[in-house]
């Protein structure tokens, strides 16, 4: 333990030098900092998004749609939460949040703002009548599982992978903490597993979409640089399960959209047809 206790001061002030990598993509007010229109494409979903684990849920789900024959073509514009494009007046009018992703529909006349990620994936698979069965118990399981993702997935991100990887000290406290509910989750996650092909059953759904990217992308040593530290390679079930949707064409392609790191010939920073990933990449198109 260290000698170095921190007392919180009665009244807690913003500190902008403290928060480690990241830092500026946080601040404890919300609203717009600048005006900025957002563009538009000429496909009725406008999607606007960075390649997060959260992002790529979304752009899995459109390109799975594609790859199953539905009329679901979309323009993905990239926001670039390091420079703040969240934080634009076009960005806050469709998620008042300033998170990725946002998406506006305009397949009923009127536009439709949809933000958060389980949101969009929702108004997606009911418009589609995909990934999502329309009654029952199957139907309460997907719902069940997607929503164990977005209380879950925070401790995994703004928890385990904040105080391993981004912090600007390391601590072994809040480490040991969120690598001890990181592993709680991947044994729910393999236990899960163990008695079905996918999360929610049989099928393919919603909520293999949405956890993948998150627990799919770690113990595949995508996330934090931690799957030896976690000793991923023990929950097997889920490693079985990350593989088998890693190799799907559409989880591909919909890792690639809005990504503006990593490796060249899989950053698509836009994406507004579906031969983009043949001609746009940036090992196509030049530049970092």
């Amino acid at each position: 333990m260290s000698d170095d206790t921190y007392t919180p001061p009665e009244v807690w002030t913003w500190d902008k030098s403290n928060g480690g990598k990241f830092a500026s993509t946080n601040r404890p007010i919300a609203g717009a900092t600048h005006d900025a229109t957002l563009p538009v494409g000429k496909h009725p979903y406008q999607l606007h998004s960075l390649a997060t684990p959260n992002g790529v849920k979304v752009t899995i789900l459109f390109e799975e749609l594609l790859e199953a024959g539905h009329d679901a073509e979309y323009d993905a514009w990239l926001i670039d939460i390091g420079e703040g494009d969240q934080f634009g007046s076009g960005f806050v009018e469709i998620n008042p949040n300033s998170k990725i992703p946002a998406m506006i529909d305009t397949t009923g006349g009127a536009p439709v703002r949809v933000f958060e990620s389980g949101s969009i994936m929702m108004h997606l698979a009911e418009k589609f009548g995909a990934f999502l069965p329309t009654t029952g118990a199957a139907r309460t399981e997907v719902l069940n599982w997607l929503m164990w993702q977005m209380g879950s997935a925070p401790f995994l991100g703004g928890g385990f992978g904040h105080f391993y990887a981004y912090a600007p000290e390391k601590f072994e406290y809040p480490i040991d903490r969120y690598a001890m509910e990181t592993k709680r989750q991947l044994d729910v996650l393999d236990r899960t597993l163990s008695e079905r092909e996918f999360i929610a059953g049989d099928d393919y759904t919603i909520a293999d979409m949405a956890i993948w990217p998150w627990y799919g992308q770690l113990v595949l040593g995508r996330l934090y640089g931690a799957a030896t530290f976690l000793d991923v390679k023990s929950y097997t079930n889920v490693m079985r399960w990350a593989e088998l949707i890693d190799a799907r064409p559409a989880v591909r392609r919909g890792r690639m959209v809005n990504r503006a790191f990593g490796e060249p010939s899989m950053q698509l920073h836009e994406r507004h047809a579906a031969n983009d990933f043949e001609t746009q990449t940036q090992d196509k198109i030049g530049g970092e």
